[in-house]
């Protein structure tokens, strides 16, 4: 647990330099490595240190939902990258997901990381379509909404329905995250919604500090309104900036975005050895969440 705080040092540092180089400006902060430290209590396996001389130096970590297995975080110290650490990472964090039984293979990478795409590319996960990091003023968002088409109702840890949930997700991304449920509903900064148009349940969606995601839906028809009646939500709260991670497969979420004034901030890629679930029914949390 105490290496974590370390760790994410490195993955700041690592971001910043990398955005800072291809013209984006420094764009990451430390924050709690909470979800870090959940899955260290879940699976130790699927988190490691590279270190020189008791010094850490590099950090992978990964994750494993069913058949899934993600990598959410691979990152090594900028002044030692090109010394190979990397690829020994990643066979370990590979190792993990052979342990596992793992039979897919994910990752959300930036889209302007050429050197990671080669790393990835050769250890066979291969590009499936853009991630979008967009985001709007909260107060320029308000001038945009209409009446929302559908309907939230509070999800809480007491009243969850996770066998519903469970079905969304295995509808939206061919597994379920029972366990991810579970670590969101207890996060205090984090409101978890379900959606529903009149009695149907139809979706879930979480909303943390104006920032949307995840959110899945039952069908690709649905996701336009689903996020519509989020970005409702999320403008009526405290938060300055609303922002989301959107699919490029889904034409509908891309199109409710920009109709509601949002703009790209950078783009991500998804990344995996065969193609999975419907990215046109799920929005991710963030690169490392899913």
């Amino acid at each position: 647990m105490e290496d974590l705080e370390r760790a994410d040092q490195i993955v700041v540092a690592s971001i910043n330099e990398l955005t800072a180089r291809r013209g984006f400006g420094p764009m990451a902060s430390s924050h709690p490595p909470n979800f870090q430290a959940f899955s260290l209590r879940d699976d130790a396996e699927g988190l490691w240190l590279a270190e020189d001389d008791g010094e850490i130096i590099g950090f992978a970590w990964s994750w494993v939902c069913g058949e899934l297995w993600f990598l959410a975080q691979l990152f090594v110290s900028p002044d030692r990258q090109g010394d190979g650490i990397g690829n020994q990472l990643l066979r370990k964090a590979f190792a993990h997901a052979q342990m596992r039984g793992a039979s897919i293979k994910a990752l959300i990478t930036f889209a302007f990381n050429n050197v990671s795409q080669g790393l990835y590319i050769s250890h066979g996960l291969f590009p499936r379509h853009p991630i979008y990091m967009v985001s709007v003023p909260r107060d320029r968002l308000a001038l945009r909404l209409a009446e929302p088409r559908l309907r939230l109702e509070p999800l809480t840890a007491k009243t969850a329905r996770f066998d519903e949930l469970a079905r969304i997700d295995v509808s939206a991304l061919s597994v379920p995250r029972e366990k991810h449920h579970r670590y969101l509903l207890g996060d205090s900064a984090t409101g978890g919604f379900t959606i529903h148009a009149g009695s149907a349940c139809v979706g879930y969606v979480y909303i943390s500090d104006g920032h949307i995601g995840p959110l899945a839906v039952r069908r690709p028809d649905a996701m336009g309104c689903a996020f519509a009646t989020a970005l409702s939500f999320a403008a009526r709260t405290n938060s300055q900036t609303i922002s989301a991670f959107l699919p490029g497969a889904s034409e509908s979420v891309l199109k409710a975005a920009t109709d509601h004034g949002m703009r790209i901030t950078f783009p991500m890629l998804l990344m995996s050895s065969r193609q999975f679930g419907n990215w046109d029914s799920y929005l991710p949390r963030n690169p490392g969440f899913m």
